[in-house]
């Protein structure tokens, strides 16, 4: 791990590349579980399909907005170089706080142990059973955990080799993941039941939970008012976590060839793209199985289900090899994209001396290596899926903040070169920040247990950062 003083990034990603990143990262494991918990707390195709457009729609008008800040600031480090210069070090500092400690390196250990559980179907030893575990330290650690540590290695390796190697497996991932999700679409459509459609969407407009007793009755409990919107907001945890990471192109910047044009297509693009597959992919689970089924899925596997109604005993395994390829791609892409921002952040004197260097092939190794680390750590804590429920709202106060930062920059710095200006100023960066403001108000009252530990995460960065600028002088 050589940490030569190189003085650049290699522009080396075209919009091609770009976008692969957009797509690469966003779409990990999420599309293929998480409409069976947003099933149980709507209990409404209609708003499902709702759910999820909001959430695109949201998505876009966020990544029409970064375009702005992408063309003002072309470097690495994307949304912590945005927010330290809307408002202060310290605010940026927060985010790369948080980023560090678990809004990136959770999500690569989610996605890693979601890649380990579904190669269970090809290898019996990391089904996710106590009999496949073995102690340490008083720790019940999985096979699967192991492949995922494993997993983790593997591309923070193939990632120092140089932005180059990254580029190529993600543009090979992401280019297969497409084309196995459009033909998964284009199968559930040829297979389309009118049958479970229909009785899909008997009451589709109803909000109501989804419980199942113990003779496997069901029950459903009405929900009306503001009761509702808080059910909605709940439901939207999934599909905004699922949304999620369509920003981790503007953490390589740096490397991007035109970047004041091409960051802001990309993450128009591969928002656009993503948001349409979403949309689709829900249609097919509608199309295919019925309400229930889906809501009550084994494991959460929507996806599963509905891949087996379409291709029969043989869906299992194409949906597994399909999730595999999946979550292998998007860990790529997240891997490669955040430790540009423990560089940023290290040149800013805000994090270890040493992920501010590059290696022989200018990529920040040391960074690379430390982010690993976290990632591990937190994929043997196996609290990884808490807390990526607790940063869920924080990742969108980030986002309302960094959108909001564009009026204040346009009043600090009226005359900086703005090669793109966002589209629909102010009325579509206005419309996400009330929408973001509105999800994250409903989630405090009907949601908290997604909200305080999150927030108490963020909180704890404020005395760090004052320790650590004390430490530094």
């Amino acid at each position: 791990m050589s940490t030569e003083a190189n003085t650049g990034f290699k522009k080396s990603l075209n919009l091609f590349d770009s976008t692969a990143i957009v797509i690469g990262s966003m779409i990990g494991s999420g599309i293929f579980i998480v409409s069976a918990d947003m099933l149980k707390t709507l209990g409404s195709p209609g708003w499902l399909l709702v759910a999820w457009v909001i959430t695109g729609i949201m998505t876009i008008f966020a990544a029409l907005s970064y375009g702005e800040l992408s063309g003002m600031f072309p470097k690495a480090g994307g949304q912590y170089v945005y927010l330290k210069e809307c408002y202060n070090p310290l605010a940026g500092f927060l985010y790369g706080w948080s980023f560090f400690t678990v809004i990136q390196t959770g999500t690569i250990a989610a996605v890693a142990v979601g890649f380990a559980k579904f190669a269970g179907y090809f290898f019996p030893a990391l089904a996710w059973e106590d009999i496949n575990t073995f102690p340490v330290f008083g720790l019940k650690i999985h096979y699967a955990q192991l492949v995922a540590i494993l997993l983790i290695v593997l591309l923070t390796l193939i990632n120092t080799r140089g932005i180059k190697t990254g580029k190529i497996i993600q543009t090979i991932f992401t280019s297969t993941k497409l084309l196995s999700l459009f033909g998964l679409i284009i199968a559930g459509f040829i297979a389309f039941n009118w049958d479970i459609w229909s009785a899909n969407w008997q009451n589709p407009w109803v909000i109501q939970s989804l419980t199942k007793s113990a003779d496997g009755s069901m029950n459903f409990e009405s929900l009306v008012s503001i009761v509702a919107l808080g059910a909605i907001a709940s439901a939207m945890v999934g599909s905004m976590f699922s949304s999620d990471a369509w920003n981790n192109v503007t953490f390589i910047a740096g490397e991007v060839k035109n970047p004041k044009r091409n960051i802001g297509l990309s993450l128009l693009l591969g928002t656009v793209i993503v948001t349409v597959i979403y949309v689709l992919l829900n249609v097919v689970y509608l199309a295919t199985v019925p309400l229930n089924d889906l809501a009550f899925a084994k494991d959460n596997r929507v996806a599963l289900s509905a891949s087996e109604a379409i291709f029969g005993s043989s869906g299992t395994v194409i949906i597994a090899i399909m999730i595999m390829i999946s979550t292998f791609g998007c860990n790529n892409g997240l891997i490669l994209a955040g430790a540009r921002v423990y560089y940023t952040m290290a040149n800013d004197k805000l994090f270890f001396k040493n992920a501010g260097k590059l290696n022989k092939n200018s990529v920040p190794a040391w960074a690379l290596w430390i982010q690993c680390v976290m990632a591990s750590a937190l994929c043997l804590s196996g609290r990884y899926g808490d807390l990526l429920d607790m940063v869920s709202f924080v990742v969108v106060i980030f986002y309302v903040l960094t959108i909001a930062g564009i009026f204040i920059l346009r009043k600090k710095q009226p005359n900086a070169e703005r090669p793109y200006k966002t589209f629909g100023y102010p009325v579509l960066p206005v419309l996400y920040i009330l929408m973001g403001i509105s999800f994250c108000t409903l989630l405090i009252i009907y949601k908290p247990q997604f909200t305080w530990p999150g927030l108490i995460i963020v909180c704890v960065g404020i005395p760090v950062y004052f320790i650590w600028k004390a430490i530094k002088k």
